[in-house]
């Protein structure tokens, strides 16, 4: 899930801070291919981990393991306090582990992006690491007989859900929150994510979405009496777009601020892939309907986003957002490419706007186009239907001990489970949730829903744990 992407710098919030230095930051001795003995022998790589005993009881608490996803590690760990809380509840081990390309656990260097270095990037071969290195630290540690509970969030909970199905020799349960794992392996509706991007500033204001969608059809007017002076003016763009291609990037950096709001529509302020206020789709649609024009308040309200600090000038089209095979954005630098790689290749997401179901310009992405673009910038073909065929698709009726959690407010939601499966496999939503809140660090702020949703997901994981270790002694 093309998530969480750092869209800017961001400085740590002083709440962050005092999770932070309990982690102790390793590196691992992790092998290069899992699944070709011949490639490159045993070769190995380094592969980032950060871990903390403080709340652990030794040898016989259970492991709490984040399954990192698309970024670097810190930025993971100082954003799911819930894990650490939790942990000092249940007596657990806690290691956030990085997922290999992504933050400082590049197995080539500043080479990884090469073709055809960048190959063994793969869902197969993440997860491997994962197994591989709770497999060695359990020993390691002298930790053989505690159970170990993944936990993820986004494409990190996919891989968490992944790890209970592909190593359940190795893992006792998941906690997969706002992990859209039909979405993203082709199942579902292509309008679907920007529909609920649209849905949630319509349930803030009905008149929200009629001035966004007002403001991207004047634009468009605009765009096709070729005015770019006008839009330029209008956007305070750094230099006056030229091309379609220049318009095309502007309405999916303007789209993109849309779908970073509807994510992280937090009760509180967060540094989270960028730096966003409490409440950030009532502060956008307020923007939005107090403008004196559409236009100037569709620029004031993507820069809430793109301009946090109110120190951009103007807009650069092309450093604030780069366009990518994921329709929801790549984030900027190395993660990005890593992230467009596997958008590339596994991971299917061809949502597209039609203005129509949505409030957003029409942009369609579809498969023909995820193909040329993939086949152009890496070489690759994508093998639509993999995912599901590898990692079950809806079809989990015999998997057990996997939470799906989602909130109400994501986006990302209807693109996952909202129905629980089985006694075993249990749908929590959240309300008032945004991108997995639920794995946020507790807050004065937090709706009675994400409480209720914790206190649900402790006692579960409490019970799996209680269980495992009853099997093993």
């Amino acid at each position: 899930d093309g998530t969480l992407h750092p869209q800017e710098p961001r400085e740590v919030t002083p709440s962050h801070r005092d999770l932070a230095p309990d982690f102790k930051e390793k590196y691992f001795k992790q092998v290069l291919d899992h699944f070709n003995y011949n490639s490159l022998g045993n070769g190995t790589y380094d592969q980032r981990y950060l871990i903390t005993d403080q709340s652990w009881k030794k040898g016989n608490g259970p492991i709490f393991f984040y399954t990192g996803n698309e970024g670097d590690i810190w930025e993971f760990a100082r954003n799911t306090g819930f894990i650490t809380e939790l942990a000092a509840v249940q007596g657990a081990l806690v290691i956030f582990a990085e997922h290999r390309y992504y933050g400082k656990s590049l197995p080539f260097g500043k080479d990884s992006f090469n073709i055809p270095e960048v190959g063994l990037l793969t869902v197969e071969q993440a997860l491997a690491d994962y197994a591989v290195m709770i497999t060695e630290l359990k020993e390691e540690l002298g930790a053989q007989k505690c159970p170990v509970i993944v936990f993820g969030g986004s494409y990190g909970g996919m891989l968490s859900v992944y790890m209970r199905i592909r190593y359940p020799n190795i893992v006792t349960g998941a906690l997969a929150a706002s992990a859209p794992i039909l979405s993203t392996a082709g199942l579902g509706d292509s309008r679907q994510f920007f529909q609920d991007v649209t849905a949630d500033f319509e349930k803030f204001k009905p008149a929200c979405r009629d001035a966004v969608q007002g403001a991207f059809q004047k634009l468009n007017t605009l765009a096709q009496q070729k005015d770019y002076r006008g839009i330029q003016s209008a956007f305070s763009l750094c230099k006056t777009p030229s091309t379609p291609k220049d318009i095309h990037q502007l309405m999916g950096l303007l789209r993109n601020a849309f779908t970073m709001m509807a994510m992280l529509d937090y009760p509180y302020s967060t540094h989270f892939m960028g730096s966003m206020p409490a409440f950030p789709v009532k502060v956008a649609c307020e923007t939005m309907l107090n403008g004196t024009d559409l236009m100037s308040a569709l620029r004031d309200t993507v820069g809430i986003v793109y301009n946090s600090t109110g120190q951009l000038t103007c807009y650069d089209l092309y450093s604030l957002y780069v366009e990518c095979a994921d329709p929801t954005g790549c984030g900027l630098g190395f993660d990005s490419y890593a992230w467009d790689y596997q958008a590339c290749t596994e991971i299917e997401m061809c949502y597209e706007s039609n203005n129509v179901t949505d409030m957003f310009p029409p942009m369609a992405f579809t498969e023909q186009q995820r193909e040329q673009y993939c086949s152009k910038r890496w070489g690759v073909v994508p093998r639509p239907g993999w995912l599901k065929t590898q990692y079950w698709g809806d079809d989990l009726a015999t998997a057990s001990n996997i939470i799906f959690s989602n909130g109400d407010l994501d986006p990302w939601a209807n693109g996952g489970i909202r129905k629980s499966l089985s006694p075993s496999l249990i749908a929590i939503n959240i309300p008032e949730g945004a991108h997995h809140l639920d794995l946020r660090e507790s807050n004065p702020n937090d709706p009675e829903s994400v409480i209720m949703a914790r206190k649900e997901e402790s006692e579960i994981i409490a019970r799996w744990v209680k269980a495992a270790m009853k099997e093993s002694s």
